[in-house]
């Protein structure tokens, strides 16, 4: 299958960002995509004075908008995340439609990204958002699909539970930082990947200087031997991606190490 990994610019115009996903979907298809895959916050810059006023509830605008993108282009759609507003508490949340733009999938982000990095990045989510109550799957004609944001890539026990939960690919909208992305982000991603033998997809925003929070970009799909198939640099850009998913399998068998050994 093909995936597309959308880095897109993200700006302090809803409506503008909103039609920038609508182009950069729409040229995924074109390209062939199975499924394209948004940044974390795309409907507004990533910073805790924006969440509460970009918010929306289940089925607002940015929601419809998602649903439309993939009917239109007969394409999966995991709408990164986008603030949602429910019972007047704000969550990190991420929609995900099929095909004929039906949703198949939600989650709210677990971790919530509350950091102070000694001469480098502080951030405190909680100040705004609320935490989801766990991450889970979903499935497409190619199999099942495990997905979470950001800050949940750093809890291996939880991506354990969507391979043992039967997931193939665990997609991850994130959004690190100049401090931990240059020394995490890809580490995160092949490791989780090894640990768990399955595709890694992580897409970022592109860094955008104009905000007090930049984004470290490198969109990146790694493999189940921890190989990275394709990584993307600081800028907007779209990357179709094919991932051949026999290979999770393969790995599996060649080094068994999810299933205990076959005794006689």
């Amino acid at each position: 299958m093909k995936i597309a990994l959308l880095q897109m610019m993200v700006t302090a115009d809803k409506e503008a960002n909103l039609k920038r996903a609508e182009e950069l979907v729409k040229r995924a298809a074109h390209g062939g995509a199975d499924l394209a895959v948004l940044p974390e916050m795309f409907n507004c810059p990533y910073d805790n004075a924006y969440f509460r006023e970009y918010a929306e509830p289940k089925g607002g605008e940015t929601y419809r908008r998602l649903s439309e993108m993939a009917k239109e282009n007969a394409i999966y759609m995991v709408g990164g995340s986008i603030p949602q507003i429910k019972e007047n508490k704000i969550y990190n949340t991420s929609y995900t439609f099929d095909r004929q733009g039906k949703e198949i999938h939600e989650y709210s982000k677990t971790h919530l990204f509350d950091i102070q990095v000694d001469g480098g990045q502080a951030f405190r989510e909680s100040d705004t958002l609320t935490p989801g109550d766990g991450m889970g799957v979903f499935q497409t004609e190619f199999g099942i699909f495990g997905l979470g944001i950001c800050f949940d890539v750093r809890f291996q026990s939880d991506w354990e539970l969507l391979q043992k939960q039967g997931a193939l690919v665990c997609i991850v909208p994130g959004a690190f930082n100049m401090t931990t992305g240059p020394a995490h982000w890809e580490l995160l991603f092949r490791g989780r990947a090894v640990d768990n033998q399955l595709f890694m997809v992580g897409v970022s925003p592109a860094r955008n200087l104009a905000f007090s929070y930049h984004a470290y970009g490198h969109s990146l799909v790694a493999d189940p031997w921890g190989s990275v198939l394709a990584q993307l640099g600081f800028e907007e850009e779209v990357a179709i991606v094919t991932v051949d998913l026999d290979r999770v399998a393969t790995v599996r068998r060649q080094i068994p190490i999810l299933t205990p050994p076959v005794t006689e």
